[in-house]
């Protein structure tokens, strides 16, 4: 079935999935466990970073990845201007802008100062619908700014 024979009900409920497995993917990111985004690809999924040629593919190597992510990393994702285009009931794309902000070294309970994003770039999606559910079959990451990740120092709490 081509998007054309979809009804808009059902397009419209395809696009929001797409959106809400987005926005998982970044909670679980930045406030759940890291590891558990592999859960949200297919079992052959990949996230690659065109920049410096990182390549992860299928869940075990997903979750080993983002699971050795630092334990005192703080960050926080702002995603915007999701834009979802359903190719048919079984694929979808979709590209969104995201400005991370990011520490290692962050105690847990203390107010660090404001500071600039690390990295802001956009994301280039591709989404398979497998027994029912919307997985992200490709995550690419487009970062035209983007710096290292700042370690802070012991922060002073009342």
């Amino acid at each position: 079935m081509d998007a054309e024979a979809l009804t808009p009900i059902d397009r419209l409920l395809a696009e929001r999935a797409v959106e809400r497995l987005i926005l998982e993917f970044i909670h679980r990111l930045d406030l759940g466990q890291p590891s558990s985004v592999a859960d949200l690809f297919t079992p052959d999924g990949v996230w690659e970073w065109l920049h410096d040629g990182r390549r992860v593919e299928g869940r075990a190597a997903l979750r080993d990845y983002f699971g050795s992510r630092p334990a005192d990393r703080l960050s926080r994702r702002m995603c915007t201007n999701i834009l979802v285009t359903v190719d048919s009931a079984f694929s979808a794309t979709a590209t969104t802008y995201f400005a991370t902000y990011r520490v290692d070294g962050y105690t847990e309970g203390t107010l660090l100062p404001p500071r600039l994003p690390a990295n802001v770039g956009h994301y280039e999606d591709t989404f398979r619908k497998v027994d029912g559910i919307w997985l992200m079959a490709r995550r690419s990451l487009i970062l035209p700014f983007g710096g290292a990740t700042e370690r802070i120092g012991p922060v002073w709490r009342r």
